[in-house]
């Protein structure tokens, strides 16, 4: 069996033992200082859920939850969590590659299936466009009921094509639950073994599950039933989601799945802020109102920072797009942080400390206007601090731009970012 070992002190797949690891960053000053608390240690959850996220959003109690940094710590515990699965399995991706961290995964999937598992896997088409048609077909003879979303057609035309399933699902038993940026393929796998991409994984215990394995089974069935077989269903009660399980932690959590909903949470969370908006952006194309929002904080004296990618990113067109928003971001007082260690895949915020969000929602044009996206949405103050540390310990492997070299760069490089900018809306 393969395994998947970080260098520099990397988590190598394994079983636990007593318990869940303890994961300590790194701690540093870094470019980015930090602060205080925002808010009284005697503040509940309740409230500060109410003050960060609109009043429409929901949130559920008694969740546990671990934030997980990249392929080399999300990897091994969703393999461990599908050799323990007794009952079912729904993994929801954007991209299943058939390499060797996809074929982990799949004869991990293949085994659960053949000890009696119920394992429903649904990949995404174009994404997944690269891996091998055989590669499923021998998931599906050994029981795993795999299957495409939305496979390419002319004849559908191309809003189709651009409507994708971008989320990143993995719910076990309906107990544990894992959401973040990460697919299943050796990019984010750590270096030597695959690509290292950055990224975050939320893994989730306690009610919050149940509302994930919930939009995984309103996906499936609205792509693999008719209608009518839907309303049938419906007046049965069947095909549902377990229902809630019990609390396991203290953690309020909102599951967003539409995109405006999540776009709508971002915005309220930035125009509540008082001392900090960190945002970790692998793709980041901005409509205008987050753009205002962004500069209200700065000017109200927010820290306001960005991590974004810089130089390497797998979509160079869309960097060029995203650098002709920096001199107006900066010129805000805005601080802007260009990733240096590859590629910069991740979702992520954290306001105050307190709130944030994981999840596979970039902030650009196909996240906000065509893909299913899913984002967990949080105000914690204790999960805020580990990912606002995340956050921090990032800044010191980046390169922050600064805005007089940066108005000098060449002409050429000016002229193809306004036209990147001028297509950001198809890119």
């Amino acid at each position: 069996m393969r395994e998947l070992r970080g260098e520099e002190g990397g988590v190598e797949e394994r079983l636990p033992t007593g318990g869940p690891p303890v994961r300590a960053l790194a701690r540093s000053p870094g470019p980015v200082p930090e602060h205080g608390p925002v808010w009284s240690p005697g503040v509940s959850r309740l409230l500060l859920a109410r003050y960060y996220l609109p009043r429409r959003h929901t949130t559920l109690q008694g969740n546990a939850c671990r934030l997980l940094r990249d392929g080399v710590e999300a990897y091994p515990e969703m393999l461990e969590a599908i050799r323990r699965a007794r009952r079912s399995i729904r993994l929801e991706t954007y991209m299943f590659v058939t390499d060797a961290v996809g074929e982990l995964f799949g004869q991990a999937l293949a085994e659960a299936a053949e000890r009696g598992v119920h394992v429903k896997v649904l990949y995404d088409a174009v994404g997944s466009w690269t891996s091998r048609r055989s590669f499923f077909e021998g998931l599906r003879q050994r029981g795993v009921d795999v299957r495409a979303f939305k496979p390419f057609s002319l004849s559908r035309g191309l809003r189709h094509l651009f409507r994708r399933d971008h989320r990143k699902i993995l719910v076990v038993d309906g107990t544990v639950a894992f959401t973040g940026g990460v697919n299943i393929a050796a990019h984010w796998a750590p270096e030597g073994q695959g690509v290292a991409w950055r990224d975050d994984v939320l893994k989730i215990e306690g009610p919050a599950v149940h509302e994930l394995e919930r939009r995984f089974l309103a996906t499936w069935r609205m792509m693999f039933q008719d209608r009518l077989s839907r309303l049938k269903r419906r007046i049965r009660g069947g095909g549902r989601a377990p229902e809630p399980g019990p609390r396991r932690g203290d953690v309020g959590l909102a599951v967003l799945s539409s995109r405006r909903s999540i776009h709508r949470a971002y915005l309220h969370a930035i125009q509540r802020s008082r001392q900090s908006v960190l945002i970790a952006a692998g793709y980041f194309v901005p409509d205008r109102r987050l753009v205002a929002a962004l500069k209200d904080a700065a000017k109200r004296g927010v820290e306001v920072s960005l991590l974004l990618n810089g130089g390497k990113s797998d979509h160079p067109f869309l960097e060029h797009a995203t650098r002709a928003f920096y001199e107006t971001l900066m010129g805000a007082g805005i601080r802007i942080f260009e990733w240096q260690r590859g590629v910069l895949h991740a979702k992520t915020a954290v306001v105050d400390g307190v709130w944030g969000t994981i999840g596979s929602f970039n902030l650009e044009r196909l996240s906000l206007a065509f893909n299913h996206e899913v984002n967990a949405v949080f105000a914690d103050p204790r999960l805020g601090r580990e990912l606002e540390d995340s956050f921090r310990t990032d800044c010191g492997d980046c390169r922050e731009v600064d805005l007089a070299v940066f108005r000098r760069r060449p002409l050429w490089q000016k002229a193809v970012e306004r036209v990147l900018y001028f297509f950001r809306k198809v890119l």
